[in-house]
């Protein structure tokens, strides 16, 4: 099981800083209008509008409306590496169920506050890329990346595998938290917690 690269969505990479300040606008208006019109009624015009730049500079980026959620979907997943990673710093010598939280709980925050966030995530509920770079394999890969260091444990295929069925699973329950209340459920959170520890013990005590 090899680690999935990321997907490419921008037509051109923005060189200037003018041109990434442009592309940061495009993409906070997409993340704000997910939130008020929802995916099918999101149109590249009214991102252009919503974020005061001419429509062509958002084709110099984007093809289309998915390509423009993908790289919303990417940018998520770099926040959230970010922040895990601080989480981490953080927590020093904790330990793996430390680490584990912090992962679960920087998701559940981002999922609270972060604009479109409940749309797109990172990808996992508007298809992007093949069947062989699913956003949860890509989740996954990273957080192998990340947590093998601080876990002081060979990435391997092993480790890679376990990962990759820790995210599925707690994707699945959180977004079923998030159905049954629109904060998330406390009780199925804490259930998807407790899981998690569970199913990681056997490999990482």
């Amino acid at each position: 099981m090899k680690p999935v690269p990321p997907a490419t969505s921008l037509r051109r990479a923005p060189v200037q800083r003018r041109s990434a300040e442009r592309l940061t606008r495009i993409l906070d208006a997409c993340a704000d209008l997910l939130d008020e019109v929802g995916y099918d009624a999101l149109s590249t015009r009214a991102v252009a509008l919503r974020a005061d730049v001419p429509i062509g500079s958002v084709y110099r980026f984007f093809g289309n409306k998915r390509q423009m959620a993908d790289a919303l979907a990417q940018r998520n997943l770099e926040r959230y590496t970010v922040r895990v990673t601080e989480r981490l710093e953080e927590t020093g010598d904790a330990g793996w169920r430390a680490a584990v939280d912090a992962v679960l709980d920087e998701y559940l925050a981002m999922k609270r506050t972060a604009p479109g966030f409940s749309l797109v995530d990172f990808g996992n509920q508007i298809p992007v890329g093949t069947r062989h770079a699913e956003p949860n394999h890509r989740v996954a890969d990273r957080l192998t990346d990340l947590l093998s260091g601080y876990l002081d444990r060979a990435p391997d295929e092993d480790l890679r595998r376990v990962f990759l069925v820790a995210v599925e699973t707690a994707d699945t329950l959180v977004h079923l938290a998030f159905r049954v209340t629109p904060e998330g459920d406390e009780k199925i959170i804490e259930e998807t917690r407790q899981m998690l520890r569970a199913y990681l013990a056997r490999v990482l005590d």
